[in-house]
This record gives structure tokens, C-alpha cells and sequence, in this order.
């Protein structure tokens, strides 16, 4: 069985983004895939300090900080699909998803010391589900090339983004035909890990 686990970057547990989550994950899960999601809000996630410890032992995480972030790693190594799945704002991803990032950027990647060192989440599946309140193509497009370099750095297999758009505060976001969007990405998604 395939382990998906999505990292939910929304502080909006009822908001657009979340909106998204029940089709996707049901057809993942219809698939045979294991999912389990995790707000990145309810979780503490202090800034990268950049103080390099983590580059000393190439078998661990080895962050000095005594947050959450240890978790989301071993959670992290454990997945065969990460997703991203954030709310794009003034086109990128939400700040404790970015925090993650920089962290686990640092922690999985054991290129920053005095030799170069391995790459410990290398081959894992990456994936994105955003929404946004532009059209994908002018919203999410930097956050998207950003995480293709940051895939392609971290040896990482970036396996595609489905964005869907909110077209405004008075127009309801979910509707049948992001539904099936978001369910056929899942599918494509299965195809490919």
C-alpha cells in the first residue's frame, strides 16, 4: 500500500484549499493508497537558523531545535508521495510551509557541510494542490518553479501541481468540476509514484 501524506499549509481548516482535500484523498484512498494529512498551523515550526549542526551526522535529521519538525521529517521518510497542498499567497506558498521547507531543505540534505554529503529523502514523489485567486498560470507559477528546483536539488521526483481557482469572496469555491479535477490528479498522481 502507497503512503500519501499531505502537508496542509491553509491556517483555514474550512477554506478553499481544504475544500479540495475530501475528493482528492477519497479517490487516492479508492486507489489503495494510506493518506494522513498534517496542518502545518496546529504544528510548531520555527525558522531555519542556518547554524549548519544538521550537516554533521549524515544519518539523521540533526536539527538543535525542539519542535515539531522532527516529526513531519520521520513523517516525511515514511511517505512514498509527499504533497504540498497550500493556498497561494502573494504568489507563494503560506509561511509555515515555507519555514518546513527551508528546514527539511537543510535537514534531508547533507550537501552544506565541509564534504558534500547525501541526499536523504532522494527518489521520494513530490506533489502540489494549490488554489489561488488568479488564474493558476499567473498565481501559482512561481511557487511551481520554485519547487521544481527545489526538487530537482533535493533529488527529489516532482510528479505535477493541480491548482483550482477561487473566482471570488462571493462566488462559492467548490463546485462538481473541481471535484473531478482534483480526482483525476489523484489518479494521475497513483499512476506514477
Amino acid at each position: 500500500m502507497k503512503r500519501v501524506l499531505i502537508l496542509m499549509g491553509s491556517p483555514r481548516k474550512a477554506g478553499n484549499t481544504a475544500a479540495l482535500l475530501p475528493a482528492f484523498r477519497e479517490a487516492l484512498e479508492q486507489g489503495g493508497a494510506e493518506t494522513e494529512t498534517v496542518w502545518l498551523y496546529d504544528r510548531e515550526i520555527r525558522p531555519c537558523r542556518a547554524c549548519r549542526i544538521c550537516q554533521r551526522d549524515w544519518t539523521v535529521f540533526g536539527c538543535p531545535q525542539g519542535d515539531d519538525v522532527q516529526d513531519l521529517f520521520d513523517r516525511v521518510l515514511a511517505a512514498d508521495l509527499i504533497v504540498l497542498a497550500t493556498p497561494i499567497y502573494s504568489w507563494y506558498c503560506t509561511a509555515p510551509m515555507k519555514a518546513l521547507l527551508d528546514r527539511l531543505v537543510y535537514g534531508m540534505n547533507k550537501f552544506y557541510g565541509e564534504t558534500r554529503g547525501p541526499s536523504l529523502w532522494e527518489g521520494k514523489a513530490v506533489a502540489l494542490l494549490l488554489s489561488c485567486g488568479y488564474r493558476p498560470e499567473k498565481g501559482c507559477d512561481l511557487f511551481e518553479t520554485g519547487m521544481r528546483r527545489y526538487c530537482a536539488h533535493s533529488r527529489l521526483r516532482y510528479l505535477g501541481s493541480h491548482a483550482e481557482r477561487h473566482l471570488g469572496y462571493d462566488v462559492p469555491f467548490m463546485d462538481d468540476g473541481k471535484a473531478e479535477r482534483v480526482r483525476a490528479f489523484a489518479g494521475t498522481l497513483l499512476e506514477r509514484i
